[in-house]
């Protein structure tokens, strides 16, 4: 297991919410000063995750977990070589193309929300998304 990766704070002294991987798997994390939680995620938390950060939308996250452009990448990507579904699978691909290649938040944006459009089980908000999944696990024994 690779250490947590932080994209942002839900709240100025809230808990971080990120991820961790596991393997050849991205799980979602979410920790509080030494303390760290980390739970399954699918391609839509997943997704959601990279929207928050490209977003910009959370409180800064602890500057020893902060994620980078290439961190955004590799979770992205992590979920292109899986896909069965052709149309899903490019449009990770351009999701990942558009990182890597440095293209305007506004592309990066687009085409990961055109992304999670498609794989989304409810059009939630992907930061109301992630506040639920957080507050699950907080939640947890």
């Amino acid at each position: 297991m690779q250490g947590p990766t932080a994209i942002g704070r839900l709240d100025p002294d809230g808990p971080w919410v990120g991820f961790v991987r596991v393997g050849d798997a991205y799980r979602l994390a979410a920790g509080h000063e030494e303390r760290v939680r980390i739970t399954a995620a699918d391609g839509d938390v997943l997704l959601a995750l990279a929207i928050a950060y490209f977003e910009d939308v959370l409180d800064e996250p602890p500057p020893s977990l902060e994620a980078t452009h290439g961190d955004m990448s590799d979770l992205v990507r992590s979920l292109v070589e899986p896909e069965r579904d052709p149309e899903m699978r490019r449009l990770l691909a351009e999701a990942v193309d558009a990182i890597d290649d440095g293209l305007a938040v506004d592309e990066v944006l687009a085409r990961l929300v055109a992304a999670r459009r498609r794989v989304a089980k409810e059009q939630a908000d992907p930061l109301d998304l992630l506040r639920d999944r957080v507050e699950a696990l907080s939640a947890g024994p």
